[in-house]
């Protein structure tokens, strides 16, 4: 999709104030993308999008429990109502599929569709085989090695080595209605009636806006949603989500800039932290025309970055990071680097690695405008240009748009990338998924420390280990990648959302998805 003007965006809120007063069950969101999600079950825009074009209208085998708030969510039965990796051959697992299931359009899910959608990433044969999105899933879900229907409502699975943490794996792949698409035509088609089997339904999409509509036949009573509608606009600029939170034209906006934050309490607004599994780092390029390549380059780098101070400009929206997991997460482990802002220890490891005294490192960062995930990335990123160039570093910067982000980052041929020597991507650290994917080779930094391959080989294919085992293991893995430093760690997010006093139910969920069916409006 085309990135909306604020021209657009303006006449569209223009327009919608105009319009007949909301109704109590029309909640209005303005989320950190440029652009409006699409809506054919693999979103784009990131993870934040998954929210509100995935989740909310298409659902996975296995799903997050967002209702759990005091710990990260754990999985738990949804379109699969059991599963289970057989002992006799670990790559192989059986999904036990939900009857009675039926997708918007009124057609049944069950194996075939199962087949139907898996084709769709990993069949280039397939009718409905779609390129873009196989290219992302796959990425997701590179595991998948084959699939095959057991009876109507029983598949197998089986991935390429034996992954324990499998069903973790496939809550990135969401189902939606062979039925409808064989009506439509074809995925643009289906992107503007889609169909899946989640609680909201599309009730209109265009440049500026999608709006979901209670499903009112969904198969999860308990888990129905509240809300009649949600309409969802991409407001990439903070001040632009702030002031239309203020003026009353959205009820709730992702990531209010922090020095709005008082002032919005004071306003009588409600604004929202979680403990977050996220994290905001630097993707340090290991190869031979990347200073990056010297281990003590990437480490005084982690000793060049100002995370307190970054945490003091978030107006204390952010927890300095100084690993994947927190330091309180028993996987932490312990590792030999402490990572803090610490210019002459940085200055030390690069003398080490045959800088001089006075010479500052080279290094270009590709970064985003806005984007899920990517909280406030240019004053941030300015600030780190400062405190690095103190401490050794002279930062340079290629700025992109958060959706072309990926593509660029995917193409060294791209005149973006060139003397790209790092990018700064967000990311989930809830699910194993990502973690095997920044950092089990082939990874884009090019990490690939024998040691550490041999240990998450281990933690993946040994489905005898006992809880404490695993987390110990983890936590030997974790240690490696804090002092080996494929990434900068900066800074882990707490998800700040600000809304009116008129939303009601929000769940805090420790996870980067949203759960929209317990949310309400009261006058």
């Amino acid at each position: 999709m085309r990135r909306v003007s604020l021209a657009l965006l303006a006449g569209a809120l223009a327009f919608l104030l105009a319009g007949p007063a909301q109704s109590q069950g029309t909640l209005r969101v303005a989320i950190t993308a440029s652009d409006v999600p699409t809506t054919t079950g693999v979103p784009t825009q990131g993870l934040e999008a998954w929210s509100y074009a995935g989740y909310s209208m298409f659902e996975p085998l296995v799903m997050w429990d967002l209702r759990v708030t005091e710990t990260v969510p754990p999985v738990i039965p949804w379109l699969a109502t059991e599963w289970n990796s057989d002992p006799a051959d670990r790559k192989k697992w059986t999904f036990k599929l939900r009857e009675g299931v039926k997708f918007h359009d009124g057609s049944e899910f069950n194996a075939d569709a199962v087949i139907w959608n898996l084709d769709r990433f990993y069949n280039e044969s397939a009718p409905q085989y779609e390129a873009s999105t196989a290219a992302s899933t796959k990425a997701r879900v590179s595991v998948l090695a084959s699939y095959e229907k057991i009876d109507d409502y029983t598949v197998a699975l089986h991935t390429k080595s034996p992954v324990t943490y499998f069903p973790e794996v496939i809550t990135s792949i969401l189902f939606v209605s062979p039925a409808q698409w064989q009506k439509v035509g074809s995925w643009e088609a289906f992107g503007r009636e889609p169909s899946g089997t989640g609680p909201f339904t599309l009730a209109a999409v265009d440049r500026s806006s999608l709006t979901l509509s209670k499903n009112q036949d969904y198969w999860n009573a308990e888990r129905a949603a509240k809300l009649d509608q949600v309409v969802v606009y991409p407001m990439a600029e903070a001040t632009t989500r702030l002031a239309a939170l203020r003026s009353g034209q959205v009820d709730w906006i992702n990531v209010p800039p922090p020095d709005g934050i008082p002032s919005l309490k004071d306003a009588g607004f409600v604004v929202a932290t979680s403990p977050m599994p996220h994290i905001w780092p630097y993707w340090l390029k290991i190869s031979e025309d990347s200073p990056f390549k010297d281990v003590k380059v990437r480490q005084a780098m982690n000793y060049a970055l100002d995370r307190e101070g970054l945490v003091a400009l978030l107006n204390g929206a952010a927890e300095p990071a100084k690993g994947f997991w927190k330091p309180g997460d028993p996987r932490f482990g312990k590792p030999q680097n402490d990572y803090k802002y610490d210019p002459e220890k940085s200055k030390a490891l690069l003398k080490e690695a045959g800088y001089g005294a006075d010479e500052l490192v080279p290094v270009k960062i590709l970064i985003s405008t806005s984007g899920s995930g990517q909280m406030l990335p240019l004053p941030m990123n300015e600030l780190l240009q400062q405190s690095a160039k103190a401490a050794g570093f002279a930062l340079d910067f290629a700025v992109v748009d958060w959706g072309q982000m990926a593509a660029i980052r995917a193409n060294p041929n791209s005149p973006e990338m060139q003397g790209v020597v790092a990018t700064n991507s967000s990311f989930t650290t809830a699910d194993l998924t990502w973690f095997y994917f920044s950092f089990y080779p082939p990874n884009w930094v090019n990490f690939d420390d024998p040691e550490t391959v041999k240990l998450m080989d281990q933690y993946r294919s040994d489905f005898d280990l006992d809880q404490e085992e695993r987390t110990e293991l983890m936590a030997h893995i974790h240690e490696r990648l804090v002092d080996l430093a494929p990434w900068a760690w900066i800074v882990h997010d707490v998800n700040p959302k600000a809304f009116s006093a008129s939303v009601k139910g929000y769940t805090p969920a420790q996870a980067w998805y949203v759960d929209l069916t317990t949310v309400y409006m009261e006058p």
